[in-house]
């Protein structure tokens, strides 16, 4: 709201007139945007599905990760998939507080990847896309290994499909 000041006092220029209103933000025409330097007042609520939507996206983009989720998950996940309703958030589990997040990822790993090594890249990845785009400090990310996919497994799936 204006005060008893701000709406007895004229414009100062004719090119930056002010506008009266009771909004809560400053809509005067010719305002400068001012750099970052300047904070507004407020809050930022992050849901829990974006956090597990960052960090879904950050650990398939991994080399040698196949797939996220449990069996069960992952079946679900393909039924999805063929009606283009991809789960990004399949085998993430997050939790968020107001400056800080944990994950839980499961994942299935690529034979022959070295499954230390994925499950280390995928550790750094979450944590890295988290911060960097959430803007939270990541204080644990638990990578579960449930499966190791094998290229023979694709062979026999078509095998079948084509029988």
């Amino acid at each position: 709201m204006a005060t008893e000041d701000q709406k007895n006092t004229p414009a100062t220029s004719a090119s930056t007139p002010t506008i009266a209103s009771t909004s809560r933000v400053d809509r005067s025409v010719g305002t400068a945007h001012l750099a970052g330097d300047v904070s507004a007042a407020g809050s930022t609520v992050i849901a829990d599905g974006v956090v597990a939507k960052v960090a879904g996206i950050a650990a398939r983009e991994v080399a040698g990760v196949y797939a996220l989720g449990g069996g069960g998950a992952r079946a679900l996940g393909a039924i999805r998939n063929v009606v283009n309703a991809t789960d990004l958030t399949q085998g993430v589990r997050v939790e968020v507080g107001e400056t800080q997040a944990a994950a839980d990822i499961t994942i299935v790993v690529e034979y022959p990847m070295p499954v230390h090594e994925v499950a280390a890249n995928v550790r750094s990845a979450v944590a890295a896309a988290i911060t960097r785009l959430v803007g939270l400090e990541v204080v644990e990310v638990n990578v579960e290994v449930n499966d190791v996919h094998l290229p023979s497994d694709d062979t026999a799936s078509e095998e079948s499909r084509v029988s």
